[in-house]
């Protein structure tokens, strides 16, 4: 059973391990070596300020973390990351549905994100449309990613 709770300060540390080895394992398949050192640095610094910025929500498995993802004021979705032991098992699905229900409370409209190649199926067959393929730079790397919204 995928059990969502609110971020606390003492997430860090597994929102951190599920950000890593979602982008070392999962998303290697469709990007090269370079880009995903680049992409799974971390400053944990920045990254507890972030966390605390706005609703961030972790998804838990028989009392392991597996997955998390967050909501900014306007609507965009910022992070989603399914740590690999749970991929295939629900977790992003349960993560979405927290976010859509606190965007529809907060009366958002709208949802938007930069998907990965990774992650584009996924929001793809959620709603989510296309709204353009882009390049973005991570610490001298080019990634390929895709603007995404969907209308609530």
């Amino acid at each position: 059973m995928i059990v969502i709770k609110p971020y606390n300060s003492d997430d860090l540390e597994a929102v951190i391990d599920i950000f890593q080895r979602a982008v070392r394992e999962t998303a290697s398949k469709d990007y090269n070596e370079a880009q995903i050192q680049a992409w799974s640095q971390v400053d944990r610094h920045r990254w507890q300020m972030r966390r605390q910025s706005r609703p961030t929500w972790l998804a838990w498995i028989d009392e392991q973390p597996a997955g998390f993802t967050d909501l900014e004021p306007d609507g965009h979705l910022d992070m989603m990351f399914v740590h690999p032991n749970y991929k295939g098992r629900g977790v992003a699905t349960a993560l979405l549905n927290q976010v859509e229900a606190a965007a529809r409370q907060q009366r958002l409209g709208r949802l938007f994100t930069e998907a990965s190649i990774t992650a584009k199926p996924f929001f793809e067959k959620r709603g989510f449309e296309i709204i353009t393929a882009q390049q973005v730079e991570i610490r001298g790397q080019v990634l390929q990613n895709f603007k995404m919204e969907k209308f609530l």
